[in-house]
């Protein structure tokens, strides 16, 4: 049996864990690797890329940088999640505000530490990438439109990083980001939905907020289309492998996404749609595997 202290000690961490959404990181952590042995670096022996210290250390910075931005989001929307997620703010609100903080910063200073063993043009990287975030939540996050693409960026970010550090400037590269970018997209607009009673309740200015519903569904339709001929794109004209069964289903629930999203009216509808985009990114994660298991047999 836990003695009071124990309980009260594991609480907390479940809290923090609960505020940097530690199950994110490690899907980021999982897709930063997964892109490097089959995208960015497929050309590489396995044992190079998976023992890499400077590819360690740039997904350490990321992952650093990335809990430090959910911890920033969460210190400046608390009021509008106690609306949006009481439940989950009540046990985000078991750490302190300035016991976040501290964490916070803790987090950038070692993101600059691992990005430091690098080199230092990855330590100015880190240095932008965590000014963005904060400026994100501080500032653009209010704003329709900018708050959307912003977000949508700097949640690429991690990836961009890794195609600086391989240099590898192929076609397909390009074309996985374009679908990752426009499958983040649409789950910033559709989280704005789902949102939107603690949005106007403490005046964001998000589109729902801005423009209606409608207007974001309308929105969310042509973004939806542009995914799926993205898809399409990756399918007709690109060596993928077996990830054609990926890109499948994704065009089968971005047509469900679709059906549902034109009759949805209330916060649950929005949460399954948004569930519906969590879905086809991690899966989408884990269908990288797919490219071609033979190379990566070959490579050990």
């Amino acid at each position: 049996m836990l003695s009071r202290r124990q309980k009260h000690i594991l609480l907390k961490f479940f809290s923090l864990f609960s505020v940097v959404r530690g199950y994110n990181i490690l899907v980021v952590v999982i897709a930063q690797y997964l892109a490097s042995i089959y995208i960015f670096a497929h050309d590489k022996p396995l044992k190079e890329v998976l023992f890499d210290v400077n590819l360690l250390m740039l997904v350490l910075a990321s992952s650093a940088t990335i809990a430090a931005g959910y911890i920033i989001n969460n210190f400046y929307d608390s009021e509008k999640d106690l609306i949006n997620r009481p439940r989950k703010t009540m046990l985000d609100r078991l750490v302190s505000q300035n016991t976040k903080l501290s964490f916070y910063f803790v987090l950038n200073f070692l993101a600059v530490v691992f990005a430091s063993y690098v080199s230092f043009k990855a330590v100015l990287f880190f240095a932008l990438y965590i000014f963005a975030i904060w400026l994100y939540s501080h500032r653009f996050k209010k704003q329709p439109m900018t708050g959307n693409l912003v977000s949508a960026i700097l949640a690429v970010t991690p990836f961009f990083v890794i195609f600086i550090y391989y240099q590898n400037f192929e076609l397909v590269i390009f074309a996985h980001a374009i679908f990752l970018f426009l499958l983040i997209s649409m789950r910033e607009l559709t989280k704005d939905l789902e949102n939107i009673k603690g949005d106007l309740a403490l005046n964001y200015k998000t589109v729902p907020v801005v423009h209606g519903e409608r207007t974001s569904k309308i929105m969310l339709t042509v973004l939806a289309l542009l995914t799926i001929i993205s898809g399409i794109v990756l399918v007709l004209f690109f060596k993928i492998g077996h990830m054609y069964y990926f890109f499948y289903l994704s065009i089968v629930l971005l047509f469900l996404f679709l059906f549902i999203l034109w009759k949805s009216n209330k916060k649950t509808h929005y949460l399954i749609l948004h569930n519906i985009l969590k879905f086809i990114i991690v899966v989408g994660v884990f269908s990288i595997l797919l490219i071609d298991v033979s190379v990566v047999l070959n490579r050990l």
